[in-house]
């Protein structure tokens, strides 16, 4: 597969193309390379342990444009030749019913989706869970403050948001253990040297919300499993395994990004002291400062996978049907053309056209709780921890490898 200019009709970028994307070291800081994607090579064909052969997208123009781009399918059968299918990485059969969310479906079957899911991912009920992040929150900090200090993700950016879509989807508090080490087991998977050591883990997860799905189906409680059992559009209704994929994708996607926004989010204040001054000093700049802390440290670094349905051209380079696009997040929101100064922390920014939950109809479903856990959990942590600082130098930090997703190993921080 050879990605060429339309203006050269030359392979672009091979320097560049050596650099590994995943990896941990290009993770902990990765704006410079995109900074010079955006003038060099904004269209750039890269090969990944990890991900295989891609093509980069990098400017913000771009980026959107591929966001809502309908020559781009998220599913790969809807792309890919079938000689390309039978290399293509896929998932094992007994995960299949996974590929039947919202972020392996297209067009009819998307919108289809969306419409059903939207009966019951209200912003009403996201708005319910803001009392008990709150007091999760709080919770959380308590024993933290006992003990003088923490790690940001492992004491307070993991739990928070895994406790709430726990609740929210209408897990027993009693299944809490069973439930955070499944879901921790699905989570992680990517991340191990061989992913197959979580499927036990993962299977017995996957029947477990079966279960409870099958329950709320015949006996409905008020929780999100509940509603998208009973949610209809007209006589059309989610099947089980769309109500699974949806549980997991929340889980996933869900999970890890705000784990991301508030752990990545808290360092980046402690390194820009007086915007962490300024946020502490005005509470109510939570609102614009969490839209620039997800700007800034961009917890989706990349959009999702999209792949071209035919020969495609974006800035000037053909793009060869069947190929992986990779939405650069993470360098569209340092574009200098739509951000004065790009690089500079302002949690008082406005506009903010940041695109970290996307565009068009794959726009971040949840989005308005990302928003919510992570107003709660920076503020209740900057009231609560007055002298909060990092415990290690910032040399120490250690990032994690990936395609998609951005995020820290840990965050050691001294609360006294």
């Amino acid at each position: 597969m050879l990605f060429r200019t339309a203006r050269t009709g030359s392979a672009c970028g091979d320097d560049l193309s050596a650099v590994d994307v995943t990896s941990p070291a290009f993770k902990a800081d990765p704006f410079p390379f995109y900074a010079r994607l955006r003038t060099e090579a904004p269209v750039l064909p890269v090969t990944a342990p990890r991900i295989g052969r891609a093509c980069l997208v990098t400017r913000y123009d771009d980026v959107a444009d591929v966001l809502k781009d309908a020559r781009l399918a998220k599913n790969p059968k809807e792309a890919m030749t079938p000689e390309q299918l039978k290399k293509a990485r896929t998932l094992p059969k007994r995960l299949s019913a996974l590929q039947t969310g919202l972020l392996s479906t297209d067009g009819a079957d998307h919108d289809r989706l969306r419409a059903l899911v939207r009966h019951a991912f209200t912003a009403r009920r996201v708005e319910q869970m803001r009392d008990q992040a709150q007091v999760l929150a709080d919770e959380l900090l308590d024993a933290a403050v006992r003990r003088g200090g923490m790690d940001v993700i492992a004491d307070y950016a993991l739990p928070l948001p895994l406790v709430l879509i726990g609740r929210i989807i209408g897990v027993p508090e009693t299944d809490n253990p069973k439930f955070s080490a499944w879901s921790t087991a699905l989570i992680s998977a990517p991340q191990r040297r061989n992913p197959l050591t979580a499927m036990p883990a993962i299977l017995m997860f996957l029947r477990y919300l079966r279960t409870l799905i099958t329950e709320r189906t015949q006996r409905p409680a008020d929780d999100l499993i509940s509603a998208l059992a009973a949610a209809r559009e007209g006589d059309d209704r989610l099947t089980d395994d769309e109500i699974l994929a949806m549980c997991v994708l929340l889980l996933t996607a869900g999970h890890e990004t705000t784990r991301n926004l508030i752990a990545s989010g808290t360092l980046a204040l402690l390194q820009h002291p007086e915007q962490l001054t300024r946020l502490r000093d005005d509470p109510a700049l939570i609102y614009p400062g969490i839209e620039e802390l997800l700007r800034f440290v961009v917890p989706a670094e990349m959009a999702t996978e999209r792949y071209a349905r035919n020969d495609i051209e974006i800035a000037g380079t053909t793009i060869p049907c069947g190929s992986l696009v990779l939405a650069v997040l993470a360098s569209a929101n340092r574009d200098p053309a739509y951000f004065e100064k790009p690089d500079t922390l302002d949690i008082g920014r406005t506009p903010n056209r940041h695109l970290s939950f996307g565009q068009g109809m794959h726009y971040c479903l949840g989005a308005p709780l990302a928003r919510l856990e992570g107003q709660i959990a920076i503020t209740t942590l900057l009231r609560r921890a007055p002298t909060l600082r990092l415990a290690v130098s910032p040399e120490q930090l250690r990032w994690r490898g990936g395609i998609i997703l951005r995020g820290l190993n840990a965050l050691p921080v001294s609360l006294s």
